[in-house]
């Protein structure tokens, strides 16, 4: 399967190329605004995974070439970026589109969750979707930094919303070959929200309390 992180040289988009390129077989593009920016980040991950003696397919593109022709495309980018980046490449599109975007706001007290009027960013990204493009919410609460270090083991859930069973289906199976990720089905996209706000308050509390600055979630 082919998977486009778009967005890909950021923090979340490193994690995911490198445990997906590391622990699965789908070749990964990397997508960036700068096409040179993209091939630079592939370059750099696959001297990672080859240090580890993994082969990988990991290539870099601009976005719209990233997303021609993809199975899944990960907007691996901010909420503020979601709209305009799916405007960029929605003549590519014809996979599933997959956003782990929250929206947040910091103050004195951390950080809070921030969701635009359509109630979710998840619900952003279905109303700036081509019709036909099913749109999926995942990945939403994993720290980014303990994700792309392969060295790491973690015991980690995602819930994954969608209104497209089929398209939330292949979602979960990418996210349940990441060793040590295990996919909820947490409804449509209606419960985008109450998993997006989940995001800051991990912050909030990796912040606050010593030894826990890679907070996951486990629902047992």
């Amino acid at each position: 399967m082919d998977i486009a992180l778009l967005g890909g040289t950021g923090d979340i988009g490193e994690g995911l190329a490198l445990r997906l390129a590391y622990d699965t077989n789908h070749a990964v593009r990397i997508g960036s605004r700068e096409a040179s920016k993209a091939e630079a980040k592939a370059e750099e991950y696959l001297n990672e995974l080859d240090s580890r003696g993994t082969e990988a397919e990991v290539t870099g593109h601009a976005n719209p070439e990233a997303a021609a022709g993809a199975d899944v495309v990960v907007l691996a980018v901010p909420a503020y970026h979601l709209t305009d980046t799916i405007e960029a490449v929605a003549d590519e599109l014809t996979g599933v589109l997959v956003t782990p975007a929250v929206g947040m706001k910091r103050d004195d007290d951390g950080l809070h969750y921030n969701p635009p009027g359509v109630g979710s960013v998840t619900a952003l990204a279905r109303d700036a979707a081509p019709d036909d493009v099913p749109v999926v919410g995942a990945f939403h609460n994993l720290p980014a930094g303990r994700l792309a270090d392969l060295d790491a083991t973690f015991e980690w859930d995602t819930v994954v919303v969608g209104d497209d069973d089929d398209a939330k289906r292949t979602v979960m199976d990418i996210a349940e070959g990441i060793a040590g990720l295990r996919a909820l089905d947490g409804g449509g996209i209606a419960n985008a929200g109450e998993v997006e706000a989940v995001t800051p308050l991990l912050v909030n509390l990796a912040s606050e309390n010593e030894g826990l600055h890679a907070l996951g979630v486990r629902f047992q």
